[in-house]
Formats: structure tokens, sequence, C-alpha cells
């Protein structure tokens, strides 16, 4: 199902320059997007774009991490790691999502969340922790879509969903196998070893239930990976509206509690 490429390949291919991020899938899926700014507390973040638009005549509200792909552009968005009031932004479109029963699609692409000391004095941990409570009750159906690379808590802010779709060579995980190597063997060169032990694949996280589906990249244009991420969208929205929502939030509660379930 999947292709040969190595752990640490993968990883790589996460981290291209040439790979598509949020910004290109909603150009590309998402009819008449108006883009939405600011958190109401302190400014707006690059590395978030959010707004709200049609998804084939279904209103949506579309919350996607994006770095930019001009030198320019990745620094006025902080290459994609996204600050306290981009995850501020993300809630507060989340919350206006829930008020106006559309769907939440959300785009996942980012090495990590801003560890500047600017961003923690206004409260990074604070944010990520914040949308991860206020996601689990949501009352609007939530797709998370891994696009790129999908790093510790600055990831997980927006992971948290009723379905979660990962492409073929996007990856997925609490720390880069850099990050890793270097806190378990003192050298970040093992990085390889570590993207093994990391099981942060979409291979590997599909067969652990954390996601369930793999958008396969294999011999497909970006066009045509994201014609099949959007039928597989749209499927999921349809079967996630049809269901009260109760059922939509015990689901989402499941779904998270099975994690880690080896009986």
């Amino acid at each position: 199902m999947y292709n040969e490429k190595s752990s640490y390949e993968k990883v790589k291919a996460a981290r291209s320059n040439d790979r598509p991020m949020g910004g290109f899938y909603i150009r590309n899926m998402i009819d008449d997007f108006i883009e939405l700014h600011g958190d109401r507390r302190f400014g707006d973040d690059g590395a978030i774009v959010s707004g709200v638009g049609y998804l084939d005549g279904i209103p949506v509200t579309v919350i996607a991490m994006e770095r930019g792909d001009s030198i320019e552009e990745r620094m006025r968005r902080n290459f994609g790691c996204p600050s306290p009031e981009g995850y501020r932004k993300a809630l507060r479109l989340m919350k206006q999502a829930e008020k106006f029963s559309r769907p939440i699609i959300c785009f996942i692409g980012s090495s990590g969340a801003n560890c500047g000391i600017d961003a923690e004095k206004r409260g990074q941990g604070e944010a990520i922790a914040e949308n991860l409570v206020e996601m689990m009750g949501i009352k609007a159906p939530i797709v998370s879509v891994v696009v790129g690379e999908g790093g510790s808590g600055g990831a997980l802010a927006l992971g948290v969903c009723d379905t979660a779709i990962m492409l073929e060579d996007a990856v997925y995980s609490v720390i880069s196998p850099e990050g890793c190597a270097s806190i378990l063997w003192k050298d970040s060169a093992k990085a390889p070893e570590a993207a093994d032990a990391l099981k942060l694949t979409a291979g590997d996280l599909y067969n652990f239930g954390i996601v369930e589906y793999v958008i396969e990249e294999k011999d497909r244009t970006a066009e045509e990976i994201c014609s099949a991420l959007k039928k597989c969208i749209k499927k999921e929205i349809a079967k996630k509206q049809a269901l009260t929502i109760d059922e939509l939030l015990d689901g989402r509660y499941n779904k998270f509690r099975k994690i880690g379930n080896c009986e």
C-alpha cells in the first residue's frame, strides 16, 4: 500500500521545499475562500491561514498551517511555526464554525510551534493546551489532514478531530528525529535511527489506529493528490454530519480514548 521509502526519507520528503502546504490545498480545494485575520487579543499570525469557503457547495471553515514559498514570505510566516495568536485565531474560527454548524478542515504542516521567547511570554503553551481542550468539545465535525511535517504540540493543536488523514509521505511525531537523537544518544547524526524508533510515518500511524486514512502519493501529481484528498474529506464530512451532536462528540472522545489500548 505504501511506498518503500525509509522513515527518515519520508521525513526529508515531508520537509521538502517543493512540497505543497496548506495554502495550496485551500486554493485547489476551497471555492470562494475568504481569509479571516486576528485572534482579538494580540494580533494576526501569518503561519496559520484561516477563513471560510465552500467545499463543492458545502460551507466550511478552513484552518491551515502555511510556511510560504519565497524567502520573504517564509520570514513573514515564521517558516510555518505558529505563535500563540495563530492558535487563538484558529480557536476563534472553530467557535464561529460551531455557531453556524460548519464543518472544520485543518491542514497540518509545521515542524512545531514558535519556540521564541516572545511566543512564550504571550502564552504559547497555554494557547496550545486551550486548543486541545476546546477542540474535544467543539459541536461541529472536524477533519484534520497532515500534509507535511507534523511536529510536536504545535501540530497536535490542530489535530484533535473526528477523522485524521495523512498524506503518504507526511510524518507526525512528538519530536523531530534530530531532537530525539540528541536526547537519547547525544548525537543528532543518529536521526535516521530515531525516525525508525519514533514510528512517525503515515503507515505506522494508520496501523496504530491514530489516523483513519492515508492518501497515496506515489506516481501522482500534486493536483491528483489534492483530488483524492478532497473526495476523502467530503465523504468523512457527510458521515459526520449525519450524526447527532452527542454521537459526534462520543465518537471523538472514543477515538482518542482508545489510543494506546493494547487489548
